[in-house]
């Protein structure tokens, strides 16, 4: 990014209509050079949230279902999503990228075949990708926050039918929620393979939990605190690059031959740890719900300088002797 070809007058205003809450409410690209303004900016900040969820899809060495050989980005937009998922997995042979501006399609169709040039790529508006049969992976990113009920309802339902979904929104409350309710009403016909380590019920859809939400924290690409370009352009933002809080989630569609994937024991870390002086404060989610975990400085002083520092692992097996945690396996 070359912060003196930025331009300003468009950014602001994209930046209002994410502010506002108007974004993806009536038409809000104005041509292409919009399209690349955001892609090069706001959108590539998205892309290190989807580069987040990507690596730790890597990590656990999950792989894309055989059948699904299509992607369908739902709500395209300027194609960051397709473009870092097409990336991370070279097994897809199509891809269809569908947005109700069809300024916003053609811009990231275009910018994925340059990307993926072994990609067949085609263009569809929403209310096309009925015809679409199984054999494919739904993408969506950051749409949650800009959809009135109908065409909610449409991706709801072609999520329902994709063999895998990959779905990254902004940390919010809200979206987080959301994101927790599709979770369970997909639960009888898919797994789910991230964020959670369980297929049960998700705890913080329990009662007294109103106030919590699923969210995790990205880190942006190293050195791009050191990067002029970026600092300014956070600066005239009014962003702050060392917080991407995003929601997420990925499911598979369940073999009518398996039922649901055995729990391992492991717990998922939510949010970031609340470091005190004598502990540090996580939630942990796993099978049995959520559960406030205090990690004592005295007895786990390696996790707590982790807490401490902003480097608390993702994941954790706890040992527990009643209340309190005495060991710890984290990766």
């Amino acid at each position: 990014m070359n912060f003196e070809e930025l331009d300003w007058p468009i950014l602001d205003r994209l930046r209002r209509t994410f502010l506002d809450g108007t974004f993806g409410r009536a038409p809000y690209w104005q041509g292409p050079r919009d399209l690349a303004q955001y892609d090069a900016t706001f959108g590539e900040r998205i892309g290190w949230k989807w580069d987040a969820v990507l690596g730790e899809l890597g990590r656990r060495g999950w792989k894309l279902p055989a059948r699904a050989t299509t992607l369908v980005d739902w709500g395209c937009g300027s194609g960051i999503a397709a473009r870092r998922v097409a990336g991370a997995f070279p097994t897809f042979s199509k891809a269809v990228v569908s947005d109700h501006s069809s300024l916003a399609a053609r811009f990231a169709g275009d910018r994925l075949r340059t990307a993926c040039p072994g990609l067949e790529v085609g263009e569809a508006a929403p209310g096309q990708l009925d015809s679409i049969a199984g054999g494919f992976v739904l993408v969506a990113s950051h749409v949650l926050n800009e959809l009135p009920p109908e065409p909610r309802a449409a991706l709801v339902a072609l999520a329902a039918r994709a063999d895998a979904i990959l779905w990254v929104e902004p940390g919010t409350s809200a979206v987080g929620r959301e994101l927790q309710s599709l979770r369970q009403r997909f639960l009888g016909t898919h797994d789910v393979v991230a964020p959670c380590t369980h297929q049960g019920a998700c705890g913080l859809l329990a009662p007294g939990r109103e106030g919590d939400w699923c969210h995790h924290f990205a880190s942006p690409p190293a050195g791009i605190h050191a990067d002029g370009d970026w600092r300014r352009f956070a600066e005239r933002a009014g962003i702050d690059l060392r917080s991407l809080p995003y929601s997420f989630l990925v499911m598979e569609r369940r073999a009518a031959e398996c039922g649901p994937r055995p729990d391992d024991g492991w717990e998922r870390i939510l949010g970031r740890p609340r470091v005190f002086k004598p502990e540090a404060r996580l939630h942990s989610c796993g099978i049995d719900g959520v559960s406030e975990v205090i990690v004592p400085k005295r007895t786990l002083p390696a996790l707590y300088k982790a807490c401490k520092h902003d480097e608390a692992p993702s994941f954790a097996r706890w040992k527990r002797e009643g209340a309190d945690v005495v060991g710890a396996e984290t990766e």
